[in-house]
């Protein structure tokens, strides 16, 4: 069988998994999450095994650390990928949620119910734990999932899915409903990206380049987010302490992921008492700082920051640093450099943060806390399904609700329409 036409197939074998979904009750979804989350645990050391033929080849081919971090799977990853299962199973099912009622004057009752996408279409890079994470939120939410993971995985994520797929059919549901392309010719995803009439929605997941590349190719709608170019902005009236610990963590914690912060912006009435101490802890971290030129009056040694690197997601140990003048100009800032993902502001002026909230446009916003918690899991949603900076129809980290859409249903008692 050719490429094109495998995943035609498999495009079909969703499909009608797909419409096989909706007539499965929110318990037996359940069932199936729990059993997945116990066997991935059971089984971790062949997953590691696995895994590990996926390191191997991935140093061989010279992928970066930052990558190579995204590819690894530990036992503290299945332990988080299993408590995200568990999570999900644990969560209200949004499948047929009356969301909202209402009488006309005719005596109809319209109301809207939520209801699955249908089949959706996931690529992405590295990070072999998406797998379980994209296919549960999939099958809460009653959707079938075609699952492309870059060839660097492919070992981990072929071996994740025979797992999740001996689960649904021990729980009677179609084991198409979660499938992981198992070829890794780049020739998959242009195919897969034809098949509007098949597969509803595409979310890509991993660099820009490869984002990109999916907007271009695809006749099916996309969900995306393009980078993360995270800022923190350490307000006049920051507790240092605070500030000091937030950027800490926002930066050093994971630096390899999109909710990492790759921007600094620090008020220019704190910033002699807050940036030297900084610099210092950031250093003793590995960190390379690339300042504006007041930054680098205030701090020795510091890089010179082009305009290049205030547009720059690093996914590393190097951070921008800007001293502004005021909450003005620092929202100014993100409003010409950020990507819509994620801002904080660390402050103790109310009137200060509120602004920043109402003010500042990106998808998640927080005061006096880390953008590392722009995260499904850590937002209570059990995990995420990607990021989206695009406001049709989601707004930032996807969960179950935002892998459903409405539908009108009316209750009539023998109107018809004059």
């Amino acid at each position: 069988m050719d490429v094109k036409a495998e995943i035609i197939g498999m495009a079909k074998n969703a499909k009608a998994a797909a419409a096989a979904l909706s007539r499965v009750s929110s318990k037996v979804k359940d069932k199936a999450l729990l059993e997945m989350a116990d066997e991935l645990l059971r089984q971790k050391d062949v997953l590691i095994g696995e895994n590990g033929k996926d390191l191997e080849y991935a140093r061989t081919a010279g992928l970066s650390e930052a990558m190579l971090d995204r590819l690894t799977l530990k036992e503290a990853t299945l332990n988080g990928m299993a408590a995200g299962l568990r999570e999900v199973a644990a969560l209200p099912d949004p499948v047929g949620k009356v969301t909202s009622m209402w009488k006309r004057p005719n005596g109809l009752l319209v109301g809207r119910m939520r209801i699955p996408l249908g089949v959706i279409g996931i690529i992405y890079e590295s990070r072999p734990n998406v797998t379980a994470d994209a296919a549960a939120l999939c099958l809460k939410s009653g959707n079938a999932v075609i699952l492309r993971g870059g060839s660097e995985a492919i070992h981990s994520n072929l071996a994740i899915a025979r797992i999740l797929q001996d689960c649904l059919k021990k729980t009677g549901i179609p084991e198409a409903a979660i499938q992981v392309i198992p070829m890794t010719e780049r020739e998959a995803v242009y195919e897969m990206l034809q098949l509007e009439e098949l597969i509803d929605l595409i979310i890509p997941r991993g660099g820009e380049d490869l984002i990109r590349a999916v907007v271009s190719q695809s006749k099916i709608p996309v969900i995306k987010h393009y980078k993360g170019v995270c800022h923190i902005f350490i307000d006049a009236d920051a507790d240092l302490d605070m500030a000091w610990e937030i950027c800490m963590n926002a930066k050093t914690q994971r630096p390899a992921v999109c909710n990492a912060m790759e921007t600094l912006l620090v008020h220019r009435d704190i910033a002699s008492r807050f940036l030297p101490e900084m610099a210092d802890k950031y250093r003793s971290a590995g960190v390379v700082l690339r300042g504006c030129p007041r930054t680098r009056e205030l701090l020795a040694g510091v890089e010179e920051a082009t305009e290049n690197d205030w547009h720059e997601e690093y996914l590393d140990l190097i951070l921008s640093v800007r001293i502004v003048d005021d909450l003005d100009q620092a929202m100014t800032h993100i409003e010409r450099y950020g990507s819509l993902h994620t801002e904080s502001i660390v402050t103790q002026n109310y009137a200060n943060a509120q602004r920043f909230l109402n003010e500042v446009n990106s998808s998640t916003v927080l005061v006096n806390a880390s953008t590392r918690f722009s995260d499904g899991f850590e937002l209570g949603l059990g995990a995420e399904i990607g990021i989206s900076t695009t406001k049709l129809h989601a707004y930032g980290p996807m969960g179950l609700e935002e892998l459903t859409t409405s539908k009108f249903i009316i209750y009539g008692n023998g109107q018809v329409r004059s």
